[in-house]
């Protein structure tokens, strides 16, 4: 983009004998900010998030831009460091004056940019599934809230075609994604009676890659009756956790592990064979067959091949963020033309409503008050070639409860942002 800048600016200042082009073309301009690691225990996951930003744009810049203006992405690496994403919002606000920013994967990392946007009036589209409990009138959440994953996920493992499951693993990273999301699995696995008993809940640091003692655990654990994992281990960790089970000889069969944030890019550097069975939830797999899905693969190969993205270029793989990223990229661009603005309050009241062709093969909706989008869950099977068989999904698309009824008083809060109306 900066060659591209610099060469269009040139040309156009020879053509007029001025270099007054250069800043008329940088007006000409909408910037918008890319705020995801791209180093650290967290670049696994959210490299191919920030590509997915650049080749909307390169999408959207091809058919003309937005408001006749081409987009010009800025690029900004917080390092999986929670503090430095808070920074990196600041500048991309202030200095760079990006109009929208697409990023961040843990909740931590959200958590952190939250008050400087809300100070800034600053958007963010968050594009990973989390663990609700959050609404912010400058957030839009593009992944999934715990009903839309979390719940259905575990109402399977406790279903006889899921194996029937008593006892519960809830292991994860330490911090808010996995502690709240575990909070609410709790209570509700209460709702179910399970007893507290039956319930072992462990953490383990970022970037942790023992995990020898654990599965020994979740071994022992598991012959005190049917057992099931339920995994919220983030970034390179789950590499030595799914090799260590692998090791262990702990099959599906036995007891079966769902993870929340495990897709197909994080099983790119893991033998899957041993780990056949295991599941994941999402709202999207590589494997859907639809029209809308096998036009998006083609079209991330192709950008992966011309840009010679690693591993991506080889071996080209899709996965449920990269699909929430694409989607929240798109729906930003049809609310700021239907409010013929950038403008952080217009393009808000723009979005309600708005709906996008998904490739997980459903027409996507921006709720019209939650800031959530409408998802289907899936339920996939790893498979040895490390991608996922569907083996359960729901009817059609699940509307997001932000704030869990499983935890006490939530049935208080309002299902909009403070200070938004309902609509």
């Amino acid at each position: 983009m900066q060659r591209r800048f610099t060469l269009k600016a040139l040309t156009a200042a020879v053509a007029v004998a001025s270099l007054s082009a250069i800043p008329a073309f940088a007006a000409d301009t909408i910037k918008i900010g890319v705020l995801h690691s791209l180093s650290g225990t967290m670049a696994i996951s959210e490299t191919s998030l920030k590509d997915t930003v650049l080749m909307a744009v390169d999408d959207i810049n091809s058919k003309g831009g937005v408001l006749g203006k081409q987009l010009e992405p800025v690029v900004v690496d917080p390092a999986s460091n929670w503090p430095l994403f808070a920074e990196k919002t600041k500048q991309l606000l202030g200095q760079d004056k990006v109009a929208v920013i697409f990023g961040c994967w843990t909740s931590v990392s959200r958590k952190s940019v939250l008050p400087v946007l809300e100070e800034m009036n600053g958007l963010l589209f968050y594009p990973v599934q989390y663990e609700g409990e959050e609404l912010s009138k400058n957030v839009f959440y593009t992944g999934a809230a715990p009903n839309q994953q979390a719940i259905p996920a575990v109402d399977y493992l406790m279903s006889k075609e899921g194996g029937g499951a008593k006892r519960w693993v809830l292991l994860g990273t330490d911090y808010v994604y996995p502690r709240t999301t575990n909070k609410i699995l709790r209570a509700y696995l209460k709702t179910k009676g399970v007893k507290d008993a039956d319930i072992d809940e462990k953490y383990t640091p970022f970037g942790h890659s023992d995990y020898q003692t654990i599965v020994a655990d979740i071994k022992k654990f598991s012959e005190g009756g049917k057992t099931a994992v339920v995994s919220t281990i983030n970034g390179d960790s789950n590499v030595p956790f799914y090799k260590e089970l692998g090791n262990a000889g702990l099959k599906a069969k036995d007891v079966p592990v769902v993870a929340f944030s495990v897709g197909e890019e994080e099983l790119r550097g893991v033998d899957t064979k041993p780990l056949v069975g295991n599941l994941a939830a999402w709202n999207y797999f590589m494997s859907l067959k639809n029209p809308t899905n096998a036009a998006f693969i083609k079209q991330w190969s192709e950008y992966a091949k011309a840009h010679k993205i690693p591993l991506q270029m080889d071996k080209p793989l899709t996965n449920d963020p990269m699909e929430a990223t694409w989607i929240g990229v798109h729906m930003w661009k049809q609310a700021v033309e239907k409010a013929g603005s950038t403008d952080t309050d217009k393009v808000i009241a723009a979005m309600a409503g708005q709906t996008f062709n998904a490739p997980s093969g459903i027409v996507s909706k921006m709720d019209e008050t939650n800031h959530h989008l409408h998802k289907s869950v899936f339920i996939g099977e790893i498979r040895a070639d490390g991608q996922f068989n569907v083996v359960w999904k729901t009817p059609g698309p699940v509307r997001a409860k932000p704030w869990s009824p499983y935890i006490e008083g939530n049935d208080k809060k309002p299902d909009h942002p403070a200070g938004k109306s309902a609509t």
